[in-house]
């Protein structure tokens, strides 16, 4: 890494941001209820929920374009909740990427830094090194209007990452880019954000972008925070039907569960969870779901089997309902339509929720 470019070693700047009682209202309407929330400095937390759920009024509130209605935020201990946004030092990348499109991408790149009356050497400096880091080398003279959109969302993040932030804000970034060009664009921000180690809090409605890229997952459902934690730990835990449902695809059905047993129809499969018992309701992934012709298992008859490539889908009809399964697209050819089945659950992708 060249001198002078930021590293979490050479960057000083990265705070915690913390909402501790943060409360937003619109007239009669609380679009955010009683939030608290830490990002630890350095790390990339996302917020994640569908629309309406409060997270980009959180977003905004930590930029400083709303002010909280109760609350407060802090940048590294500093109460900033009442700091205007141009003097909290922070940068956003919105979802348009609002470029100039009059300018080149270096003028671009370097507005910012002219703005805010850095001198010419320093401009150049910083400019230079960001442009290598998001792989715009050779572009600086190119009008912005003459890139692909990949190209584009480079530019914003680079004129995003120039000002070398406190903290960076990221509102849905890659919401107008094709499924391949999101997935390689969001690998290069966690990357550099990793890199550099700035703060960062991400808002997505795309719960495998947010699987992808976070340290923090937060899951947030009507104005509150549902649950949060890494990824995997959302995914193989959740707390509530709505976050097994949001996080993932999963197949849901009553049951009980008694001396490491889940009775299902009938069913009797060994399984193991504290802190639960009586009526419940069985969470069971896709992957999760085992065929076989015979032997034990719940009672099914293949409904439908998809050949995707990659992996094969399937469903099947239970006395608990139609269950969704899908297995690696090299995987033994399954049954047809109309076969019975028994169908078990790896424990592994199985959780209990409350009835």
């Amino acid at each position: 890494m060249q001198p002078g470019v930021l590293s979490p070693q050479n960057n000083p700047a990265a705070v915690s941001v913390k909402l501790e009682g943060v409360v937003k209202k619109f007239g009669k309407v609380t679009a955010v209820e009683r939030v608290d929330l830490e990002l630890p400095a350095g790390k990339l937390v996302t917020l994640l929920g569908p629309s309406g759920c409060g997270k980009t009024t959180i977003l905004r509130m930590v930029a400083g374009l709303e002010r909280p209605t109760e609350g407060r935020i802090l940048f590294g201990g500093e109460d900033v909740t009442r700091l205007p946004a141009y003097l909290r030092d922070i940068t956003m990348m919105f979802q348009s990427y609002a470029l100039f499109p009059h300018m080149n991408v270096y003028q671009n790149i370097a507005y910012g830094l002219q703005v805010t009356r850095r001198p010419k050497a320093e401009i150049k400096e910083r400019v230079v090194q960001v442009v290598q880091q998001v792989g715009l080398s050779g572009l600086e003279d190119r009008p912005v209007a003459a890139l692909s959109g990949g190209q584009q969302q480079r530019v914003a993040l680079a004129r995003s990452l120039v000002m070398q932030p406190r903290v960076l804000l990221f509102d849905e970034p890659l919401s107008n880019l094709d499924a391949k060009l999101r997935k390689r664009v969001r690998e290069e921000i966690r990357d550099l954000q990793l890199e550099l180690g700035i703060t960062s809090l991400y808002v997505t409605h795309d719960q495998e972008e947010a699987m992808a890229i976070s340290d923090l997952v937060v899951l947030m459902n009507k104005g509150i925070i549902e649950q949060q934690g890494d990824p995997r730990t959302l995914y193989t835990r959740p707390i509530s039907r709505f976050a097994a449902d949001f996080i993932g695809r999963a197949n849901f059905f009553e049951g009980r569960y008694h001396g490491g047993y889940v009775e299902v129809a009938g069913y009797r499969q060994p399984y193991r969870q504290e802190g639960i018992s009586g009526q419940v309701t069985v969470m069971v992934r896709p992957e999760a779901l085992r065929i076989q012709p015979s032997g034990e298992g719940l009672e099914a008859t293949v409904h439908q089997v998809s050949f995707l490539g990659s992996t094969t889908e399937f469903s099947l009809d239970t006395p608990v309902g139609r269950l969704e399964g899908v297995v690696a697209g090299d995987a033994p050819e399954l049954p047809g339509r109309g076969e019975r089945v028994k169908v078990q659950f790896a424990p592994q992708g199985m959780f209990l929720l409350p009835a």
